[in-house]
């Protein structure tokens, strides 16, 4: 008896630890699952191309002014603070080929993700969450509509095509946005900057700004559409739904973003 009281407290953290670890790879099934059965069943009829085009331009088209706000703001104040600390050691010639670097590589691809997902996530969970409340998934079965391929394929699609348009626009208008500070507050001659900006652009930049786009598009669809779809306890279960699937894609972005950065210059 004496030897089960001394132990317990030792083994407990180590029991919670391995609860959080199996949830976690319990979740990261169901997901994988739910994945894997709108994919394998989006590419078998019937199709709705209708939809498709809805979805893309609720993500893409409805998201540009936020999209463009956030990256003409962020170039800007990158290349005041790279100016800034530029100043220090005499390397203010550094700013635009920073700002294109950090735009096109981190930057870009990283804040559309995030503020794609806090616009789209939040939006997909909601409504596939107040359909499965309110039974209306349930009256899509009941009319022979499979609810993967009428609302979780188009948005997941729709998400991979969307999102690469948006990171090439927000690439574009957070360099022009340095570029406005840098020539018009800071002195920088503008034929200079343009021909430094060129000169450190490159296709390899953009081919892995593109591929994190469509990381990022595919978990901010994916992550909105499985938490609403498995919403339950009617009003309360979809704002938890909505929260979770906001900070699920925002989790994911971060965590792709870095294994994609390590992998390609590590």
């Amino acid at each position: 008896m004496s030897v089960a009281v001394t132990v317990l407290p030792v083994i407990r953290p180590f029991a919670i630890i391995g609860r959080l670890i199996l949830g976690l790879l319990a979740a990261v099934g169901r997901t994988t699952k739910f994945a894997l059965n709108t994919i394998l069943r989006a590419f078998t009829p019937p199709y709705y191309p209708g939809r498709l085009l809805e979805q893309i331009a609720h993500i893409g088209w409805f998201s540009l002014p936020v999209v463009g706000l956030t990256a003409i703001f962020t170039g800007a104040a990158l290349a005041q603070q790279i100016y800034t600390a530029g100043s220090r050691f005499s390397a203010t010639s550094t700013v635009p080929a920073v700002v294109v670097i950090g735009i096109v590589r981190e930057l870009g691809p990283v804040l559309v993700g995030l503020m794609v997902a806090g616009r789209v996530s939040s939006a997909m969970a909601a409504e596939i969450g107040t359909m499965k409340v309110t039974e209306q998934i349930d009256a899509l079965t009941t009319l022979r509509t499979d609810p993967y391929r009428y609302l979780i394929a188009p948005r997941l699609f729709a998400a991979l095509i969307a999102m690469p348009i948006l990171v090439l626009i927000a690439n574009a208008i957070g360099i022009f946005g340095g570029y406005f500070l840098a020539v018009y507050k800071l002195g920088f001659n503008a034929s200079n900057y343009l021909a430094v900006t060129r000169r450190f652009l490159d296709a390899d930049d953009f081919a892995m700004a593109l591929m994190k786009a469509g990381v990022f598009g595919f978990f901010v669809a994916l992550m909105g559409c499985y938490h609403g779809y498995h919403t339950e306890g009617g009003a309360a279960g979809v704002g938890n739904a909505t929260r979770n699937a906001v900070v699920s894609a925002f989790i994911l972005i971060l965590v792709s973003n870095l294994v994609i950065t390590v992998a390609a210059f590590g």
